[in-house]
Order: C-alpha cells, then structure tokens, then sequence
C-alpha cells in the first residue's frame, strides 16, 4: 500500500512538473469608434511563480499598438497576489485609453475556442459576425497557417520556431481570399513560438464608423516547466 501510494505522489509531482502556463484572456473592448481594441492576457509564470498581467492596445485602423503599449507588469515575488499585478496594468491601461469607454463596447464574441477544446478546428474558424438570426451580414472566416523562418540562436534545440500567416477567406463564391497578415521574422516578444492556434473572434459594430473585428490567437511557446500560452490579436474591418 505505502509502495502504491508513494508511487501514486510521484505521478502526480510529475505531472506538476511540466505543467506549461495558460494565460487567461480577458476582452477588454474597444473605443466607441471602433478605432481602438484592448484585451489583457494575465497569469502566473511556470516556474518563478511570478504574477503577470499584460495589457495590449490596438489601432484597428493600421494594426499597430499604440505608442506606449503593450503595457506589461510581472511582480518578481511568488507571494504577490495575481489581482496586485493586474491592478497595477488597470492603472497604466488608464493612462493610454480610458477603461470606462472600452467596456462600454466591448463587442460581440463571435467565435470562441478554448486552447483545451479538441472538437474544433484550431487553424480555421468562421462565425457569423452578430448575434441576428437570420444572418444578414457575409460570414467572417479566417485560416491560420505556420510559416517556417530562420531560427533563432537563442531558440536553437527547442524544436521548430515558427511565425503564421493569417488568410481571410472569401465569404461567397468568387470571392477573393486575401491575406492578412504574415510574418517575415518572428519578434522577440514572442520568444520562440512552436505554433498557434485561434482562440476566437471579437466584433464590434460602432453607431458611426466601420465594423471592426479582433482575431485572437494563441500562441505556444517554449516555457519553462512545459509549453505555455501567451495571446496576441489581428484586426481589421469587417467589410474589407
């Protein structure tokens, strides 16, 4: 019994062992024009035990960050609390974009697929872009492909570091796919990046400007007790 029971704890001290760290994601929303997306992606690191929360603020109309963000805040102390650190990217996140005006758009989650679900297509999703049914809108599909880059130093034995290219696929018949976005060197944000995969899609439809959309996708990393999962989003309009 004790020889079962020991080998039970070693099992389950293993399995803690390569635990990788998911980043949770929350939509923060966008600006009342739509020309600005916000979302936070927060945690605690494997292995140093640090809380985390990152903030990132985007110009739907050219997909850029704005200047000063992405906002990032790690507290090096495994006894912090994970709330301190988001606390402390709430208050920077102020100073960019007000919090109040973005959660009172936040958009429609139009598609959402959690990094653990199996069922659905990682590399392809395609929603309805608002909650009418009937649809009167063309449907929103995305494909999502890995790109081989050169490898960096850095990354070097942890396995094939990849960057990703984002199509957005025509809606009808005879239709145009069209890329929109493809990496041609992978950012050292990233560090280095073995895939992704999408999380979902975020809509927004302002009362005066175009439709936007957010794709999120997951991005898995080399961590350091396993695989963790850090966010990023693409936007654009929905009628391009």
């Amino acid at each position: 019994m004790r020889r079962l029971i020991l080998a039970a704890a070693v099992t389950a001290c293993s399995s803690a062992a390569f635990a990788g760290d998911v980043a949770s994601v929350e939509i923060l929303g966008f600006s009342a024009d739509g020309s600005v997306f916000a979302f936070e992606e927060f945690g605690v690191q494997d292995g140093s035990g640090f809380p985390y929360a990152n903030r990132y603020y985007i110009d739907t109309t050219n997909d850029r960050f704005l200047e000063g963000t992405p906002i990032r805040v790690r507290l090096d102390d495994e006894a912090a609390e994970l709330t301190a650190a988001r606390d402390a990217a709430r208050a920077k996140g102020e100073t960019i974009f007000p919090a109040a005006e973005l959660g009172e758009n936040r958009g429609f989650t139009a598609g959402w697929n959690a990094v653990t679900e199996n069922s659905a297509d990682p590399h392809r999703i395609s929603v309805n872009p608002r909650p009418v049914i009937p649809p009167i809108d063309p449907t929103l599909e995305f494909q999502l492909e890995d790109v081989r880059l050169e490898q960096r130093a850095q990354c070097a034995d942890l396995g094939d570091i990849v960057g990703f290219r984002l199509l957005r696929i025509a809606a009808e018949d005879g239709g145009t796919t069209r890329l929109i976005h493809e990496d041609k060197t992978i950012p050292e944000s990233r560090r280095c990046p073995l895939g992704y995969r999408f999380g979902g899609v975020q809509t927004f439809h302002p009362q005066a400007g175009a439709p936007v959309f957010a794709v999120m996708i997951a991005v898995r990393q080399v961590g350091f007790e396993g695989p963790d999962y850090r966010w990023m989003a693409v936007t654009g309009q929905v009628a391009d």
